[in-house]
């Protein structure tokens, strides 16, 4: 029988709230009585009380945090690191915290509604293929921008791209060692640029990323039929 690897999660959380419009950090913003973030540690443990959680935040924002937690006697278990100025350096220094071999998840803070079922369904593949990358299709029309102007393409050929990304400690950490580049987007991006192929397994619309006010309406919404 096979062992199973430990399973870690790096939940990265360094937004501001400039888009958002408000004075706290997004993922500091309450959603039906909590902090966002602390809704998207919950989804992990949920999944498995056993996950490893490496929580990362900005350095300032690390002291806010833990007054939160004390605010909503928040204990699920987890670790805090202090980011880098992008997020390719949050995730580096999250990856310092991983001990050994495992699966290790890759997850924006602000993705609280992320399915028990996508998490697990993205752990597999990854132990399977050495990646997985959760993504949807595009509902709407897309038009792909030329010299002359614009030109509709298939949308059956394009996925919009969404967290958890879980690879394999190793790819991980192998990707990780190269200089920071323009083009990385997201872990797979960075993944992909060593040569790693990607395996795409199907997410969730619920998976939303709350950035704007109006994403706060959605997450409302989200949070009462859950």
């Amino acid at each position: 029988m096979t062992q199973q690897l430990p399973e870690y999660a790096i939940i990265v959380a360094g937004g501001s709230g400039t888009r958002m419009q408000h004075d706290l950090p997004k993922q500091f913003i309450e959603v039906a009585g909590k902090p966002i973030l602390m809704h998207t540690i919950e989804r992990f443990y949920k999944y498995n009380s056993a996950v490893r959680l490496i929580v990362v935040l900005p350095q300032e924002q690390l002291t806010s945090w833990r007054e939160l937690c004390r605010k909503h006697s928040f204990k699920l278990f987890h670790m805090t690191v202090a980011g880098g100025t992008t997020r390719f350096g949050s995730v580096k220094n999250g990856l310092d915290a991983v001990m050994g071999d495992g699966l290790i998840a890759v997850h924006d803070g602000v993705r609280p509604f992320v399915d028990v079922e996508t998490i697990k369904g993205a752990y597999e593949a990854a132990a399977k293929y050495g990646s997985a990358v959760v993504a949807v299709p595009p509902k709407d029309s897309i038009r792909e921008l030329t010299g002359e102007g614009s030109r509709a393409v298939p949308r059956a050929k394009y996925k919009m791209v969404q967290t958890p990304q879980v690879f394999q400690a190793s790819i991980l950490r192998k990707a990780y060692e190269q200089s920071e580049q323009e083009y990385f987007t997201d872990d797979a991006s960075v993944v992909e640029s060593i040569g790693q192929p990607i395996t795409l397994v199907e997410g969730s619309y619920r998976n939303i990323k709350i950035t704007t006010p109006e994403d706060l309406i959605l997450a409302e919404a989200f949070a009462t039929t859950d």
